[in-house]
């Protein structure tokens, strides 16, 4: 019988706190004076480049008309744009914080771009994917990221997926 996930990581949990506990003892610690690591947060630097990513990916996606799969990169960077609202609101030296200038230039274009996959219009998708991108841009200029501009991708720089919807 094949164990679920749950029941591996709860095991798993289980013997890394009496690993920690036993390592805490022969330290001469006390369990309480271990302290768990800081929760992991990733700068936004990391962030923006899996949204680069999935930006890229979106477009090959609405290019090759597999709608599935440009439903779920725009999805993703609806959740990295959520990320770097709730981790990063605010950022050095922008005159404009990303929690203000996300919602005002991005959140529509990226409706329009799911409006457009819903219909599965190609028309429709290429326009909102360059409103979108126009959207990243002016964001990135009242950040004062202006020197970072994103464009439509001349080429696939991933060669080891494919874009092409699955026939069924």
């Amino acid at each position: 019988m094949r164990a679920s996930k749950r029941g591996v990581s709860g095991a798993v949990g289980v013997t890394l706190v009496t690993a920690g506990l036993a390592l805490a003892a022969a330290c001469g610690r006390s369990p309480a004076a271990v302290a768990p690591p800081p929760a992991f947060v990733p700068g936004l630097g990391e962030i923006m480049s899996l949204q680069q990513m999935r930006h890229t990916k979106l477009w090959l996606a609405g290019e090759a008309r597999n709608w599935d799969l440009a439903a779920y990169e725009v999805d993703e960077l609806g959740e990295g744009f959520d990320d770097v609202v709730a981790m990063h609101p605010t950022h050095k030296d922008s005159p404009v914080a990303p929690k203000d200038a996300i919602p005002r230039m991005v959140i529509e274009p990226l409706a329009e771009v799911r409006a457009a996959i819903e219909k599965r219009d190609p028309a429709a998708f290429a326009q909102a994917y360059d409103t979108l991108t126009a959207g990243c841009n002016n964001c990135h200029k009242a950040t004062n990221f202006g020197f970072n501009r994103v464009q439509r991708p001349a080429s696939n720089p991933y060669p080891n997926q494919v874009f092409e919807p699955v026939v069924k």
